[in-house]
C-alpha cells in the first residue's frame, strides 16, 4: 500500500510526496489506519522505523478535517509527551514538515530557554502542542496552559519518560485532561512498568509490536571488540583515521567522561563536540546543528542527551563506554540505519564491563558478534597512535575546570 493510497487530506498526501515517503514503514501500515479510526494504540517498534510520522500523520489529518469543518472550540487539541529537549524539536520539526499545507498551529515548548515567547504564542491559539514535562506543568500552573480541550494525548520514549522518572508527573497530566481522549502509547522498548502505565491510560487499546524478537533492526550491523577501559581512546582514534569522512556519534556513560574524550581526541588533532546536560540549550542546539549538517563529524554524547533523535546519515554509532542496560543498547545502535538506510554500531568492552555485555545478550536473547583481533594487530592500534600522553589526572582536572566555567555561565 502507497500513502497516495490512503484516506488523508491531499495537502498532507503532498507533504509526503515532498519528503520523498512512497510506502509506509511497517509502524506506520498497521498504525495509522487505528489512529484514524480514534482507537486508543501502543506501539512498540524499532528506534529508526518511522514512529512519529505513525502518529504525526493521522493526528494532523484529523485535526485538520475537524478545523476545516469547526467541529472545536479553540485550544490545544493534541499534546505531545517527549523526555528530552532535543527530541521534543525533532517531534515538532516532523509536525511541521508534514503539516505546512494544513491549517494547524503546532508548538514546541521546552526548559532552558525563556518562557515569555512560548506563552505569547499559546495566547495566539495552538492545535498541537509538543512539550516536556518540566516546562509544561510550569506552565500549566501558572494558568498559562490549558488542557481541558485535549482530544489526543502521545507519550513518545515512554520507556525513556520512565527512566528520567516522569511517571508521577505522566499520572498527574492526566487529572487535567478530558476523560474521553484519544491515547497513543509509542516506544521502542516494553517491560512491566512501561506496561502497567500504559494500560492504565488507554481503554481497549490496539496493541502494535513489531519485530519483538530482534529489537534492532536488521539493517544495523552491530559488534563488540574487547578493548581495555585505558586503551579505548586509542581505539577510537584509529577508527576516526580510518574512516576520515564518516559521521560517528560517540557514546560515553557520564558527562564528565565525554569531556575527557573530546580532550583526548584533540590531543591527536581529531576534532569533536559533545552533547549532554551540563551543557546551555542554546549550545546543544547549535551542537546538534553542526553534526546535522555534517560540519562536524565527531559526536561524543551521553544517553540522556541523544535519546530518540532522529540525526540524518550518521555512519557509525560507537560505544565507547557499554550502556547499563539493554534497553539504552538498542536505543543507542538505533542511531544509525535510520529508515531504509544501512549502518554500523561497535561497541568497546573492556574486562571490567563484561558482566554488562553478558546483561545485554541475554536480554536481547542472542549474542552480538565479536571482532576478532589477534594480539599482534592490537598492539599495532597502541603503537600506532598520536596520543603519548597518559596523565588523566591532568585531563580530570581540565574537565573538571570546564564543567565549572559552564555552571558560571548557566549562574549569569
Amino acid at each position: 500500500m502507497k500513502f497516495e493510497e490512503y484516506r488523508i487530506a491531499d495537502g498532507i498526501k503532498a507533504s509526503i510526496a515532498q519528503l520523498g515517503y512512497k510506502k509506509p514503514t511497517d509502524i506506520q501500515y498497521k498504525s495509522i489506519p487505528a489512529i484514524l479510526k480514534g482507537e486508543d494504540v501502543l506501539a512498540i517498534a524499532q528506534t529508526g522505523t518511522g514512529k512519529t510520522a505513525a502518529f504525526a500523520i493521522p493526528i494532523l489529518h484529523l485535526l485538520n478535517e475537524r478545523k476545516s469543518m469547526k467541529l472545536r472550540p479553540d485550544g490545544v487539541k493534541c499534546l505531545v509527551m517527549a523526555p528530552t529537549h532535543e527530541l521534543a524539536q525533532q517531534i515538532e520539526g516532523v509536525f511541521k514538515k508534514l503539516g505546512k499545507n494544513t491549517r494547524l498551529n503546532i508548538l514546541c515548548i521546552h526548559g532552558g530557554v525563556d518562557q515569555a515567547p512560548q506563552i505569547k504564542k499559546l495566547n495566539k491559539g495552538v492545535d498541537i502542542l509538543i512539550a516536556t514535562p518540566g516546562r509544561m506543568f510550569d506552565l500549566e500552573s501558572q494558568g498559562a496552559l490549558k488542557l481541558g480541550r485535549v482530544e489526543v494525548l502521545v507519550l513518545d520514549e515512554a520507556d525513556h519518560m520512565l527512566d528520567l522518572g516522569f511517571i508521577k508527573d505522566i499520572r498527574q497530566l492526566i487529572h487535567h485532561l478530558p476523560k474521553r481522549r484519544q491515547t497513543l502509547f509509542f516506544s521502542a522498548t516494553i517491560d512491566e512498568a512501561i506496561k502497567k502505565l500504559a494500560y492504565s491510560l488507554v481503554t481497549n487499546a490496539i496493541r502494535i509490536q513489531i519485530s519483538p524478537k530482534n529489537p534492532v533492526a536488521k539493517n544495523i550491523e552491530h559488534a563488540v571488540a574487547h578493548v581495555e577501559m585505558d586503551h579505548k581512546r586509542f581505539f577510537l582514534e584509529n577508527v576516526i583515521n580510518n574512516e576520515p569522512d564518516k559521521k560517528m556519534l560517540v557514546f560515553v556513560r557520564t558527562k564528565v567522561r565525554a569531556e575527557r574524550v573530546k580532550k583526548a581526541l584533540e590531543r591527536v588533532n581529531l576534532n569533536a563536540e559533545t552533547i549532554h546536560s551540563d551543557k546551555l540549550q542554546a549550545e546543544r542546539e547549535k551542537t546538534m546543528a553542526r553534526f546535522r549538517n555534517g560540519e562536524n563529524k565527531i559526536l561524543i554524547a551521553t544517553d540522556i542527551s541523544a535519546r530518540g533523535i532522529d540525526i540524518p546519515n550518521v555512519d557509525y554509532v560507537i560505544n565507547y563506554d557499554l550502556p547499563d542496560s539493554s534497553e539504552n543498547y538498542v536505543h543507542r545502535v538505533g542511531r544509525t540505519g535510520r529508515g531504509r538506510e544501512k549502518g554500523q554500531a561497535f561497541s568497546f568492552c573492556a574486562t571490567e564491563e563484561k558482566e554488562l555485555l553478558q546483561e545485554i545478550e541475554e536480554n536481547l536473547g542472542q549474542p552480538i558478534g565479536r571482532l576478532s583481533m589477534s594480539k599482534g594487530d592490537y598492539q599495532m592500534i597502541l603503537d600506532t597512535t598520536q596520543d603519548t600522553t597518559d596523565d588523566w589526572k591532568q585531563l580530570m582536572q581540565a574537565a573538571e575546570s570546564s564543567k565549572s566555567n559552564r555552571r558560571k555561565k548557566k549562574r549569569k
